[in-house]
């Protein structure tokens, strides 16, 4: 059935009639209001070598760098966090006992950076608790090397796999000649998270013949931080929660591509809270 030109006009009339009223009703909804993340890729201050690659740290506890841990977390103060999230395991209290432990004198904060960062600023911001949000998952690598060494990729394999030490020791020099808020600052600017990212995708390169090692090890490093992603939201319950997420560099890239990726969230960067 043909639509007549008198009621194509009548409707783009009328259209436009609803948007004049509702660019005019000052009660009209707004934009929607969205809660406030930001995510602190950190290093590991008590030097776990859990990871294929780890920073070499001096103490963290001496008192220098004591001083440095205070002024780096008075500034982040100033984010106002009413949540903070923490790579420690979901559903674990012992990172919650130590902190009420602390509370109330009975703990000593150890080099963790749980401790020295989100324990202190819990206490500073007056929150009774932190959120453990860490879940495992696989991270098939000896799968890599193998189908890199079958298929003469190894040097490609050594190619990509050294960009970690000579940033490690890159972050070692920053360490030894600043302050703890000097590295903090490079390990979370833009153009560090992405390359931090970059050793990953490569991985999509150890691939052929039916065989899939590189794609898989992507999908299960983006499969734990999806589910990181979701404790992360399933903490959050209100457009007026400003959450700081403490976690391990690596995992920065895909919790901030995640949070700008949420209609309802709002990023935010570490240098506009820290200097």
């Amino acid at each position: 059935m043909r639509t007549s030109t008198r009621t194509i006009l009548l409707a783009a009339a009328f259209a436009f009639a609803i948007l004049c009223a509702v660019a005019q009703n000052p009660s009209s909804p707004g934009p929607t209001p969205k809660a406030h993340v930001l995510v602190l890729g950190t290093f590991h201050m008590a030097n776990p070598g859990r990871d294929v690659f780890n920073l070499q740290v001096d103490d963290m506890k001496a008192p220098k760098r004591q001083a440095e841990i205070a002024a780096f977390v008075e500034n982040l103060k100033t984010f106002r966090p009413t949540k903070i999230a923490v790579e420690a395991p979901l559903g674990d209290d012992k990172t919650n006992q130590h902190y009420r432990d602390y509370l109330a004198g009975k703990y000593e904060l150890t080099a963790n950076e749980v401790d020295q960062v989100a324990f202190r600023l819990a206490k500073e911001m007056g929150l009774k608790q932190v959120y453990p949000i860490d879940i495992m998952g696989d991270f098939p690598y000896e799968a890599v090397a193998d189908f890199a060494k079958k298929n003469g990729k190894e040097q490609l394999m050594n190619d990509i796999v050294s960009v970690a030490p000579r940033e490690l020791e890159k972050e070692s020099n920053i360490l030894k000649n600043g302050t703890v808020t000097d590295l903090f600052l490079h390990i979370n600017a833009e153009e560090q998270v992405r390359e931090g990212n970059a050793l990953y995708m490569g991985m999509a390169r150890f691939a052929g013949n039916g065989e899939y090692p590189g794609p898989d090890l992507m999908a299960a490093w983006y499969r734990r931080n999806a589910r990181i992603f979701a404790n992360l939201r399933n903490l959050m319950d209100s457009p007026d929660d400003r959450v700081l997420v403490i976690y391990g560099a690596g995992h920065a890239y895909w919790l901030q591509r995640n949070v700008l990726d949420s209609d309802d969230l709002a990023l935010e960067k570490l240098a506009d809270y820290v200097h």
